[in-house]
């Protein structure tokens, strides 16, 4: 007989930052933005998790906008739009050089992209 196989990719999920359940970070090199929204496609297992801080171009966390800020995302998005358990506003560092730092444990960040929202 012939077999037919289907597979799918999720979108823009060709390539991944990922972690183990023991965890692990990167930082991004400094980038200016427009917009006042960060968007992430992202994906985690029921018991990993994924946290954002947004960094000045030095390094130093932002006030309200650090990991301490941040609650744990758990689940799967394409388009999910990042907020902070703070006053903070994104939108204040528009063109302005940031630094984010993406904290994974087991789980897979695609992409991210900055938006008006």
């Amino acid at each position: 007989g012939v077999t037919f196989n289907r597979y799918s990719i999720r979108k823009d999920g060709f390539v991944s930052a990922s972690s183990p359940m023991a965890g692990g970070s990167f930082v991004t090199k400094p980038l200016v933005f427009t917009g006042n929204a960060l968007l992430i496609n992202y994906e985690t297992s029921a018991n990993g998790s994924l946290r954002i801080e947004l960094q000045d171009a030095d390094g130093s966390p932002l006030p309200g906008l650090s990991l301490d800020d941040f609650p744990s995302l758990l689940g799967n998005s394409v388009a999910y739009t990042v907020n902070w358990n703070s006053e903070a506003k994104l939108a204040d560092y528009a063109g302005k050089p940031v630094r984010l730092r993406f904290v994974l444990k087991d789980a897979d960040l695609y992409a991210f992209r900055f938006s008006e929202n």
